[in-house]
């Protein structure tokens, strides 16, 4: 198992949102967690990828204890081994997209030169080798949605996790991002956890897990 989560509880005030919850991933399995508005499934997907710790529960990625690393052995950890997909891009206006997807390497340390040559090679990969220079006022939502792709693997990371990845797009792209992700997995053998309410991307994953009020169906 890449991924082994046990236990995982966790309450926000007095609302406990999570109540005990297993979660396991292989290596390049997909995996679509899913579930009505409220269920737990983002808070899931934080804990899962380190963005938030748990109250209670135990996290093994890639045989790696994390919850007992301390913040920068974290920061460091989740820059090499986890890369992230929202619904919004969060790409930086300012950056063409060559850039942007650079910028991740460039902080886990590679060269200058070595991370424009990975951001170009995943940006072809994605289908943006046109788009390079383009900012990201000048690109759809569909092509903003492959740069920021892109960036999440540009540290050729374990394993991906995306929030509703395809939520804010059409419903052509929506297709086409979705045939990206399994493309992705062939290509580089990726684990991929998706949240998603899209049923259509749900019924592609390998498995799907449901989520009704922090436990699992």
């Amino acid at each position: 198992m890449i991924i082994e989560a046990k236990n995982i509880q966790k309450s926000f005030g007095a609302l406990p949102v999570l109540k005990g919850v297993d979660f396991c991933a292989d290596k390049g399995e997909v995996v679509a967690i899913v579930g009505a508005s409220g269920a737990g499934k983002s808070t899931l997907l934080q804990i899962l990828g380190t963005l938030l710790t748990p109250d209670a529960g135990s996290l093994h990625i890639g045989g790696t204890e994390v919850l007992r690393l301390s913040q920068k052995e974290l920061s460091a950890f989740r820059n090499r081994q986890i890369g992230f997909v929202f619904q919004a891009h969060h790409l930086l206006p300012e950056f063409t997209a060559l850039e942007n997807v650079s910028i991740p390497a460039l902080i886990g340390g590679k060269k200058d030169r070595e991370a424009r040559e990975r951001a170009e090679e995943l940006l072809c990969t994605v289908g943006l080798s046109e788009r390079l220079q383009h900012k990201p006022s000048e690109l759809s939502g569909g092509e903003q949605q492959r740069v920021a792709i892109a960036r999440a693997l540009v540290n050729a990371p374990a394993i991906l996790f995306a929030d509703e990845p395809t939520g804010n797009l059409d419903t052509r792209t929506k297709e086409e991002i979705h045939a990206l992700f399994f493309q992705l997995r062939e290509k580089l053998n990726q684990t991929i956890v998706i949240v998603t309410h899209d049923n259509g991307l749900a019924q592609l994953c390998d498995r799907t897990c449901t989520l009704q009020d922090g436990a699992w169906l």
